[in-house]
């Protein structure tokens, strides 16, 4: 039997063992299940832990300011948007692959720029302008 695996890219996958799901009572709509059945998952990846995980995406993804990614380095995903446990599950895992997916592409370094002279020219003639028209407002020869 083939170890499961969820799929982010042809050459990243993370085996079933690194997950670990909950399932939990969802809130909200849910008719007469809503108080019997736990519909909802919770999904945890350990992303500082995980062996698949590459060193360069470990990082971009530890540096992401998200409050799903707790500060030991665990992503959790909670998921209850459907009414049945098995599409949560795998609504979970969809966001998970999303997730991970978001930082696969190496962010293009910025490269500082200087303003050009013309637009230099052009902000201070605005400000000139802007002051001469706030300067027109205030009236000082009242009688």
């Amino acid at each position: 039997m083939a170890t499961e695996q969820i799929d982010i890219s042809p050459r990243l996958a993370i085996p079933e063992t690194e997950i670990v799901e909950r399932f939990v009572r969802a809130s909200g709509a849910g008719g007469q299940n809503v108080n019997k059945v736990s519909t909802a998952v919770e999904l945890r990846f350990d992303i500082a832990a995980s062996p698949s995980l590459p060193e360069p995406l470990r990082e971009r993804l530890l540096a992401r300011r998200d409050r799903r990614v707790t500060s030991e380095g665990v992503l959790v995903i909670d998921a209850q948007r459907f009414r049945t446990q098995d599409r949560n599950r795998q609504d979970a895992r969809e966001r998970l692959a999303a997730f991970i997916q978001a930082s696969l592409s190496v962010p293009k370094a910025r490269v500082a720029t200087k303003p050009t002279h013309g637009s230099k020219l052009r902000r201070l003639d605005q400000k000139k302008e802007r002051a001469q028209v706030k300067r027109g407002r205030s009236q000082r020869n009242w009688e």
